[in-house]
């Protein structure tokens, strides 16, 4: 591997977390961010690693794919902060979905039931028992649903972490440099045009989140179908008194929309997240952020004391079955890692240890075969 130089498209945790499980195998690679890496979509993020919480009947391949992340993420921290003498913020306190009116707690039950029907570790509990957990809640909340497997990881610390590791196992990374065109010859990734001019490698690696479509050079046939979708999200600061352990996820069956609540171990309280069809505007919105507020009073009404101390969006990059893209592409030598919509810090973990694998000995596995970019094709008939 040490002949061969690789070239990743995308700083973010994707790219950042391929590039480091690379270097450690003895691979040359060079990661080409477009702006500061890891202040993407990877820097926005809530950190949730919540597959059931997430779960849906539609989406039972993406379901496993999550849960097997998850289940590597105990070795993935120890292994990251081995390496980094950092911590990233992993939490095991669990998650509780919650419903306040009563439309909500009938929502609720519904995914509660397909949920205990896939096999998820859930557990219903009154509002009641709901509140002997979190004596912040509502007292208003009429139901719950707690899934005691799904975590959080502060996705702010795992990004610094990541770029600490790729960089200190010799990994090169060249920010503010964006790759103009991919080019291929014959059929075959030959290495990218940058500000800097063209740049070789024996594997490219496109790991661009929502601009992974945007970058020239692709034949039409193979265009990611990633598109960025629009996150708005702010941060308070947690007081004696008014505080959670668990993540809290509304279920909304009317206004306002749900939120998310996410403790974090240095006092901040995370609250999200606005879905917005917007293309790559990032906008703050007055209309976001009060649904946002709204929504996190309604589940928690001591936060409305709680001082405002940042907010901001992001853009999510979202497949056209909100799932990743993964592996081969038919340009040899090209390898797709993107699309991760919701889910980019729960994949992490996976998609680093699944696509540096397929790279280091050109095998597919069966985890992330379902994830082929061929599969638009394939629904579509052609």
């Amino acid at each position: 591997m040490k002949n061969k130089k690789i070239i990743i498209i995308g700083g973010g945790v994707i790219g950042l977390g391929i590039g480091w499980q690379l270097a450690k195998a003895g691979a040359a690679v060079t990661i080409h961010e477009r702006g500061q890496a890891g202040r993407g979509a990877s820097w926005a993020a809530g950190g949730m690693l919540g597959p059931i919480a997430e779960a849906h009947i539609d989406e039972l391949d993406l379901l496993k794919l999550s849960n097997q992340s998850l289940a590597r993420y105990p070795e993935w921290v120890d292994e990251l902060e081995t390496e980094t003498e950092m911590s990233i913020g992993y939490r095991a306190e669990g998650t509780l979905i919650i419903g306040i009116e009563p439309d909500d707690a009938e929502q609720l039950r519904h995914a509660y039931t397909l949920q205990q029907d896939l096999g998820l570790n859930v557990e219903w509990l009154s509002g009641q028992e709901a509140r002997k957990i979190e004596g912040a809640l509502s007292p208003y909340v009429t139901a719950a649903v707690r899934c005691e497997t799904d975590h959080q990881v502060d996705n702010r610390l795992m990004t610094q972490a990541l770029q600490r590791a790729y960089q200190g196992r010799g990994g090169v990374l060249h920010q503010n440099s964006t790759v103009e065109r991919i080019v291929i010859e014959n059929g075959t990734a030959t290495g990218v045009q940058t500000q800097d001019g063209f740049q070789a490698a024996d594997t490219l690696i496109l790991a661009a989140g929502c601009w992974s479509g945007q970058i020239k050079g692709l034949p039409d046939t193979i265009i990611p179908p990633v598109r960025p979708v629009k996150g708005q999200m702010l941060a308070l600061r947690m007081r004696e008194g008014i505080t959670i352990k668990n993540v809290i996820r509304t279920v909304k069956a009317r206004y306002p929309m749900p939120v998310y609540l996410v403790p974090r171990t240095d006092g901040r309280l995370i609250v999200g997240a606005t879905t917005e069809e917007l293309g790559f505007d990032t906008d703050l919105t007055v209309g976001g952020i009060y649904e946002l507020l709204h929504g996190a009073c309604e589940a928690v009404p001591g936060i409305y004391e709680l001082p405002l101390i940042e907010t901001w969006t992001g853009l999510r990059p979202g497949s056209s079955d909100n799932a990743p893209i993964l592996g081969k592409t038919p340009v040899e030598n090209l390898i797709y890692a993107t699309g991760h919509y919701r889910n980019g810090i729960l994949l992490t973990p996976i998609t680093a240890y699944e696509i540096s694998k397929l790279i280091l000995t050109g095998e597919t596995s069966e985890t992330i075969a379902p994830f082929h970019l061929d599969r638009f094709s394939k629904e579509q008939g052609l």
